[in-house]
């Protein structure tokens, strides 16, 4: 993976720890989804993502994401390296794993432009 995608891929983390920091964790949320998005070709970005959705379901005590995103790190971790992930897919589990997503506009341009470089 270029370091253009892995640099988008860490600006998400990045306004994900600052969002969790300041006690917004569904905005530190929606950064992972959008992180996921980025980097679920990736098998260790898949599966680190999904492991950071992990954590934050944790610390907001919401035991349905806790167990889906344990499935979900095992998934990305065996399935991404063989090509098998829903393209566009948030990442959460209020989304069934294998489903298909539009991707955001600003991210559909950023996997464009990762293509070129």
């Amino acid at each position: 993976m270029e370091e253009f995608l892995k640099d988008k891929i860490q600006h998400e983390l990045s306004r994900s720890v600052e969002f969790e920091k300041a006690g917004r964790l569904e905005d530190a949320f929606r950064h992972l989804e959008r992180a996921h998005v980025l980097g679920q070709a990736s098998t260790f970005e898949h599966t680190r993502v999904h492991l950071r959705m992990l954590m934050l379901g944790w610390k907001m005590h919401n035991l349905r994401e806790i167990y889906g995103q344990i499935i979900r790190v095992i998934g990305a971790a065996t399935k991404t390296p063989l090509g098998i992930y829903p393209t566009g897919n948030t990442g959460g589990s209020n989304v069934w794993f294998f489903k298909p997503m539009p991707i955001a506009a600003d991210l559909q341009k950023i996997l464009d432009e990762s293509k070129s470089h």
